[in-house]
């Protein structure tokens, strides 16, 4: 028996939901403060831009990875349970008009609305009594296309834009991130890593009670001084990978044995 190569699927009937489950998450976003907070700090020079900034959150949530992508809010059904649904070239029109300080203004968002979260959500960081640890990385995603702003070859030899991420987590709780930023594909790991820290610190006591103690944990490529110095201003505790440098080697061959024999040392990595 062989398929039928006359058979194709149509997605057209008016009442079907491919992304119902945008239901539930955006009336919680709603409750955390979402709505209101992108109406209080988002000062783009576009009409109704909270309304188009929780489109936009949304299609991603469904899945959209573009502009045109966004479309898959007016799928369907989609546009009745939802209102204010726009066009993706509106949605488009939207995010070019972005400035640099309009993304600080969506961190402010971010970090508030993450904290009215956790607010509602208690399990959402369960085990912050204890110990968070905040986590630093970054990431190359790759994109197609000489003109996309910003690409360049990095680390992983491939075209895209370097992610740079703080997630905070516990022993008993997922990762979260609490701090984020898109920045040049050629850029090395550690450009802007210690405003990152700094804002993540801040976000993170915002979601922790005062009493938490934070682990900031990076690999060597944040290994130096500027980052390492945000965290101990922001009152966490540091481990960081150590590079193997002609200085750090040389150390390490000057100890003898009983130097070490109450002290687990590593050479490719120490807490500092």
């Amino acid at each position: 028996m062989q398929a039928s190569h006359k058979v194709s699927a149509v997605f057209d009937d008016p009442n079907l939901i491919g992304s119902a489950g945008l239901v539930p998450v955006m009336r919680l976003a709603e409750r955390a403060g979402l709505h209101t907070l992108l109406q209080e700090h988002l000062s783009v020079a576009n009409p109704n831009a909270g309304v188009k900034a929780a489109g936009v959150i949304a299609g991603m949530l469904a899945g959209a990875d573009s502009i045109d992508d966004l479309g898959v809010l007016r799928h369907g059904g989609m546009t009745k349970v939802f209102g204010a649904v726009k066009a993706p070239s509106t949605y488009g029109t939207f995010l070019r008009s972005f400035t640099f300080g309009h993304v600080r203004q969506l961190d402010a968002v971010h970090s508030r609305t993450l904290a009215g979260l956790a607010k509602i959500t208690p399990r959402l960081l369960a085990g912050t009594d204890a110990m968070a640890f905040l986590d630093v990385d970054d990431t190359i995603r790759e994109v197609h296309g000489y003109a996309k702003q910003g690409s360049g070859y990095g680390y992983s030899g491939v075209r895209g834009l370097n992610a740079l991420l703080a997630t905070v987590s516990t022993s008993q709780s997922a990762p979260v991130v609490v701090a984020q930023r898109l920045r040049k594909g050629s850029c090395g790991s550690p450009r802007g890593a210690a405003r990152l820290v700094a804002d993540a610190l801040k976000t993170t006591d915002l979601t922790t009670p005062h009493s938490t103690r934070v682990l900031v944990r990076a690999d060597s490529a944040f290994y130096g001084q500027p980052m390492v110095a945000a965290a101990l201003r922001g009152g966490a505790d540091v481990s960081v990978t150590v590079r193997l440098d002609p200085r750090v080697k040389a150390a390490i061959a000057s100890l003898g044995e009983d130097a070490v024999s109450y002290t687990h040392l590593r050479a490719h990595e120490t807490v500092l």
